[in-house]
């Protein structure tokens, strides 16, 4: 079209219509939804913080309505809608959205929920502190300004951000043919990375990666390092740096995972507590995903879905069912749900006004130039002011050096007019310094103001050299943005929320969510395996009758008793001599009155026909340099290389060869210097140094160490002594007593040993089982042929000498008989636990002498 409304300008409209698109594209892009690479900011946002500092609503100012910063925003600068200036306003206040919120807000201002925020005339705002440092030093020149959309007012046209903002808040939006996504980063991370980069500019994307670990989301969580990916040229499946590999090209995608952790009910089930979820995730359209899931039958396992979180912090929980595994159905609920999500970042921002996607290093090397342009336009306009101030102050000397005649001059003139003229004609004065003499007052011509004048001049040039010296030297300027970076971060900068995980590639395995705690391991003599957290037994005193621990059939006593942690390995050894291996984890949790499952349903435990589990013991690791010391019913002795034992087939492998009127029933850890103990059930016992059993290979018989003086005698214990430890007897009627094992003497391999405990037939019945004990913070669990269990202090158990019987330590049935001993060291969750549960009188609800906690 032209002027002349008679004439009609023909135009294709394919060409009409392309010019209109990209006029609208370019609008969208650089006017709307992608940030500016200097600040990090979209014209919405800066407009808003502007127009707040213009109110002068900082951080320590009164806080004003939501409905008068949109007002004054959308009338000056911003000719949009309402609603969708206040959802920009709302977003920059949220904890869940920003990692770094630049506004105060109060009021409701929506929740991770997905709740709405209240309407703005009900909601307040402010500014943050650090929002003033995007804006710092804005009245000095430093950036351009430029009209408004109506032309009556100038806006700035990018903010001076000391900031790195972009990394710090990240960004997202969607433009035309375009996008950006950029995660948030922690800002003492950032700010190191900016000073390693102006002190070498030739560190490269991996270098900076060395110093920022990764994103750093508001909502916390994890995120992995490592991914796996599908190479487009092999189709084979790689695992890379994720987190690298975004940094170095400026898109990528990284792994993030709530933290949750595990958590017995009070129904004895156990649930899983999720405390954090990915950045982005609606915490109540989750829960609905979860229950759809649940009720088509996709995820089972689940038997009650909870939101309790409150003003403290975020609490779901997720109950599973009696018989599930919480693992599994965390894994389903990893694969299924936003429990586990990626973030696709794609780093695109505005540079001179173009897009472009940008690695780490580029980003930085943006800011660092930006903010040498702030300081040298910072700089120039400081300097000005100086030269100003020391034009007026040079001025007012020659006035005070020449006071007389000034005055003089100044009575003498008919007017002011003709008095500017007179002194600028008679001192060679600017019109700017006769103005100031003019306006000077009668006070300043006092000798101490005068004093002041001319200290004033001489800090002023000093500060005009300090100035033009900055001016001077680039390298000045990068050490003042080193400088300013390194206040922020130890202003502002906090402690990191999102933890760096390694590798989120392969489905998550039993081990890596299995909860760190100390369980009982019980096995039967059948073979019946499980475990039960260490908190379902109470401590009490000693002489207890204690608690059901396990509910036997008709001779089915409890064999084992073992007090570990869940990610100990379990080591089986059976009557032949052989060994199989598990993790504690795998053994099924059960109630007190259950019985457990077989052994040979454990994976990796394959136990043939007529074997059976006589020794089983726990190990953290497998350390070299250590040893397993084995015994045998028959007092065989034999000592191996602890590695040995690191790769079990599920088929098993020999541990020692047995004879057939004999069976492997004893097995210890020795670091190849300690003392050996071997006790008997008629009372006797031998203490001989490791050192006289040679190191063997897993197929010898071993040799041996304590000889039997009576056929019907056997051995009922084995230890590895600690210079410290006590040896712990206890008889199969309860009757048990604690020795100094400096009462024994040490003797050779092969001796009869001497008494240990004073049987009194019946009475005492043999003994049951020995233990090596210390009184440093150890506990006893004791556990009878018909499942009563008893935990009690070491200290306790008092301590005699060889000759003596003992005390009773627990209180047995009529027909039942000690079964077994296991010694463990309290942990610091356990003890947070017994503070609330003592029962020092050892007589608990049910008058047994305890019940379960």
């Amino acid at each position: 079209m032209t002027d002349d409304p008679q004439r009609v300008l023909r135009v294709p409209i394919e060409e009409e219509l392309r010019s209109a698109y990209l006029d609208y594209a370019m609008s969208v892009i650089v006017s709307r939804a992608l940030p500016d690479v200097r600040d990090g900011l979209k014209p919405v946002h800066r407009r808003i913080l502007y127009t707040m500092n213009e109110m002068g609503l900082t951080s320590t100012a009164s806080y004003r309505k939501c409905a008068a910063i949109v007002g004054e925003v959308m009338g000056k600068y911003h000719p949009h809608g309402d609603l969708s200036l206040y959802d920009a306003l709302v977003r920059l206040a949220q904890d869940f959205s920003l990692r770094y919120q630049l506004v105060d807000g109060q009021g409701n201002f929506g929740s991770v929920d997905g709740d709405p925020p209240a309407a703005m005339r009900y909601t307040e705002a402010r500014m943050t502190a650090i929002a003033a440092e995007l804006l710092a030093d804005i009245d000095k020149d430093t950036v351009d300004f430029v009209e408004n959309y109506d032309g009556t007012r100038m806006q700035p046209s990018v903010l001076p951000a000391k900031l790195p903002n972009l990394l710090i808040n990240g960004s997202s939006g969607i433009a035309v043919g375009m996008a950006t996504n950029i995660p948030p980063h922690h800002l003492g991370e950032i700010a190191k990375a900016t000073v390693a980069l102006i002190d070498d500019p030739d560190l490269t994307n991996d270098q900076l990666a060395d110093i920022v670990q990764g994103p750093d989301f508001p909502t916390a969580a994890t995120v992995f390092r490592f991914d796996r990916r599908r190479n487009s040229f092999t189709g084979q499946w790689e695992q890379i740096d994720a987190i690298r590999d975004l940094y170095a090209h400026g898109r990528g995608r990284v792994v993030m995972r709530a933290q949750c952790a595990f958590e017995e009910t009070r129904n004895g089930r156990m649930a899983i507590i999720v405390t954090e979820l990915p950045y982005q995730v609606n915490k109540a359209t989750l829960l609905e995903k979860i229950a759809d899931l649940v009720k088509t039958g996709k995820i089972e396992g689940i038997a009650d879905l909870r939101d309790e979180s409150d003003r403290d912090g975020m609490r779901i929980n997720i109950e599973c069912k009696r018989d599930a595994n919480p693992h599994k159905v965390l894994n389903n609920l990893f694969k299924h749900t936003p429990l586990q999500l990626a973030f696709n970042a794609n780093m695109v921002a505005l540079v001179d006004g173009q897009p472009q996607t940008l690695p780490l290093k580029a980003i930085l090397q943006h800011h660092i130039d930006w903010r040498r342009i702030v300081v040298r336009r910072r700089t120039e306009f400081d300097l000005q002011k100086a030269k100003d101030r020391a034009h007026i102050l040079e001025g007012l000397k020659i006035a005070l050096d020449n006071l007389d005649a000034v005055i003089k001059t100044i009575r003498e003139s008919a007017d002011v007019d003709t008095a500017r003229t007179n002194l600028i004609e008679r001192f060679t004065l600017s019109e700017i310094q006769a103005n100031a003499i003019l306006e000077m007052q009668l006070r300043r011509l006092a000798a101490l103001e005068r004093k002041k004048i001319e200290d004033e001049y001489l800090a002023v040039i000093h500060l005009i050299a300090e100035l033009e010296d900055i001016l001077a030297n680039p390298s000045r300027v990068s050490r003042i943005i080193a400088d300013e970076l390194g206040e922020l971060d130890r202003k502002y900068a906090g402690v990191r929320r999102t933890r760096i995980a390694e590798d989120a590639s392969r489905d998550l395995s039993d081990e890596d969510l299995i909860a760190d705690e100390d369980v009982v391991v019980t096995v039967s003599g059948r073979g019946y395996i499980k475990r039960q957290p260490l908190v379902t037994y109470r401590r009490q005193a000693r002489g207890g009758k204690g608690i059901i621990g396990a509910r036997t059939v008709e001779e089915d006593a409890v064999a084992h008793l073992l007090v570990a942690n869940t990610h100990d390995w379990v080591l089986f050894f059976t009557n032949r001599g052989r060994v199989f291996s598990s993790k504690v984890h795998q053994v099924p949790d059960a109630s007190r009155q259950a019985k457990g499952i077989p052994i040979i349903n454990l994976e990796g435990v394959q136990v043939e026909s007529g074997e059976r589990v006589l020794a089983v013991i726990t190990l953290p690791d497998f350390e070299k340099g250590q040893n397993l010391v084995m015994a045998t019913r028959r007092g065989v002795i034999k000592k191996s290389p602890i590695e040995q034992f690191e790769k079990v087939r599920s088929t098993g492998i020999r541990a020692i060869t047995v004879s057939e009127d004999d069976a492997l029933t004893w097995v210890a850890v020795s670091s190849g210097r300690d003392d050996v103990i071997l006790a008997t059930a008629l009372g006797r016992i031998a203490r001989f140094n490791e050192a006289e059993v040679r190191p063997m290979g897993r197929d010898a018989a071993g040799v041996i160490g304590i000889r039997l003086a009576r056929a019907n005698d056997q051995v009922v214990g084995m230890g590895v002594l600690s210079p410290d430890d006590d040896i712990l007897v206890l008889t199969e009627t309860g009757y048990g007593k604690r020795v100094a094992n400096a009462e024994f003497r040490t003797m050779h391999r092969g001796s009869q040993g001497v008494r240990l405990i004073s049987l009194e037939g019946t009475k005492t019945g043999r003994v049951a089982a020995v233990q090596l004990v210390s009184e440093q913070d150890e506990e006893l669990l004791l556990i009878s042929s018909e499942g009563q269990v008893v935990r009690t202090d070491v200290k306790s158990v008092n301590r005699y000498g060889s000759q003596a019987r003992g005390v009773i330590v627990m209180r047995l049935n009529q027909g039942d008989e000690v079964a077994g001993i296991a010694v463990f060291r309290v942990g610091l969750a356990e003890q947070r636990s017994m503070d609330h549960n003592d029962d020092p009188d050892g007589a608990g609800e049910d008058g047994n002498g305890g019940s379960p906690s």
